[in-house]
């Protein structure tokens, strides 16, 4: 999941009915970072003088590098502020309401991006991740392609399933974007303040502890999610992966 996109998935309540505790997934489920396995793949084209392509996981957003919010994917803006040869602030807000700030940091050879990513739950609630990223194309300043080498959660967050239609689940993450699942295959729109305009999923069970989840912006596939539970029905697995990216992010969570 590409973590400048990554509001598309997280936060909010929850209140579960005892009569559907049967299904598996049905309740709280807290992130472990020790076991999180987070990657991540970007890219920055020169589009003119002080004017740049960005490709973070949804499609290209061409923007004017001038602390102004702009037009982005989604219905949201995006804003980059200079703030140095080596440093960029990257802010994405909808609404005027802000998602997510990104601060980039070169390094002193300009082969590696430091990244302290912040992600901004609707209620206001914080969750922080430091990339690391290593220069895979290009030669010059933040402009060519990224691929991180490492990361760190700093904070960790809940996801939450409860009961929805007949034997649907809603599955709600914490920028309180809610999917309500209801395994018939077909293209479905995630709801809250922070859901992406142009978003659908569509769901499906492989098996009891099994759900599988394509995302879809546009019309076109961005990333599945493949939800496993343990087989003791403690551990939750979310593995995602995206077109074009080698490897998925790996997201582990303990039951609450």
């Amino acid at each position: 999941m590409p973590r400048l996109t990554l509001p598309i998935f997280m936060a909010a309540a929850l209140s579960v009915h005892t009569t559907w505790a049967a299904d598996p997934f049905v309740g709280a489920w807290k992130l472990d970072p020790a076991r999180t396995q987070l990657t991540d793949q970007m890219k920055v084209e020169r589009a003119g003088p002080n004017r740049f392509t960005f490709e973070l996981g949804a499609g290209p957003e061409t923007i004017v590098t001038d602390g102004s919010d702009q037009p982005g994917y989604g219905g949201t803006t995006l804003a980059v502020s200079v703030l140095g040869p080596d440093a960029w602030k990257v802010v994405r807000k909808k609404g005027g309401r802000m998602l997510l700030t990104a601060d980039w940091r070169l390094s002193q050879d300009g082969n590696t991006l430091t990244d302290d990513f912040t992600s901004i739950g609707s209620d206001g609630s914080q969750s922080k991740v430091k990339y690391v990223y290593a220069r895979t194309a290009g030669d010059s300043g933040f402009t060519g392609t990224w691929e991180s080498t490492s990361e760190k959660v700093d904070s960790v967050f809940v996801i939450r399933f409860q009961p929805d239609q007949a034997d649907g689940l809603a599955l709600t993450y914490p920028s309180g974007v809610t999917k309500d699942m209801r395994f018939d295959g077909k293209d479905h729109l995630p709801a809250g303040a922070n859901a992406t305009e142009g978003a659908a999923f569509s769901a499906r069970r492989l098996g009891a502890g099994d759900i599988e989840l394509t995302d879809k912006y546009q019309g076109k596939v961005v990333a599945t999610e493949r939800l496993t539970l343990s087989a003791d029905g403690k551990t939750l697995t979310q593995t995602v992966s995206a077109p074009g990216k080698r490897r998925p992010n790996v997201l582990v969570y303990v039951r609450q």
